[in-house]
């Protein structure tokens, strides 16, 4: 005769995934936003002054029409090298990338990873209804890879 249990059935745990894993829970918000206007030389200022690398262009009407980079600001001296002419204050809609890339902020920072996979960039605009809302970089999608696999990754 087998041994009877008398506790009933056992009761299943379910582990609840409580970590946030959204773009929209590690983009930067506070972002240095630059005019088609501005002249590349108070973009290369900004860009030393608040130790970034680029960020987004914004319309008079906070819409995003282009990014500038430190890559585009290579072009703008490397030119004035070439053609034997000290940097002129030329303006940021004739070195940005005016085909920006974007993301949604409601994707998950897996989803993310993958887009930073097949793009070459290094931060991405971060969209809701077509509006500007922050930024992500492949640094905040590895920080909040970091933060997951202190709760869940083994």
């Amino acid at each position: 005769m087998g041994i009877k249990s008398f506790q009933g059935v056992r009761k299943v745990f379910k582990k609840e995934f409580e970590a946030p894993i959204l773009v929209a829970d590690y983009m930067t918000t506070k972002l240095i936003t630059f005019s088609p206007d501005d002249s590349i030389l108070d973009v290369m200022e900004k860009f030393a002054k608040h130790h970034i690398s680029g960020g987004p262009v914004l319309d008079n009407n906070g819409f995003l029409v282009g990014i500038i980079s430190e890559a585009d600001c290579m072009k703008q001296i490397s030119e004035s090298r070439y053609f034997n002419q000290p940097i002129l204050d030329k303006s940021v809609k004739n070195f940005m990338t005016k085909s920006v890339e974007t993301i949604p902020h409601d994707i998950s920072i897996f989803d993310a990873a993958g887009i930073f996979a097949q793009h070459n960039r290094r931060r991405l605009p971060v969209m809701k209804n077509d509006i500007l809302v922050g930024q992500i970089s492949r640094k905040d999608i590895v920080i909040a890879a970091l933060k997951l696999s202190g709760q869940n990754w083994k």
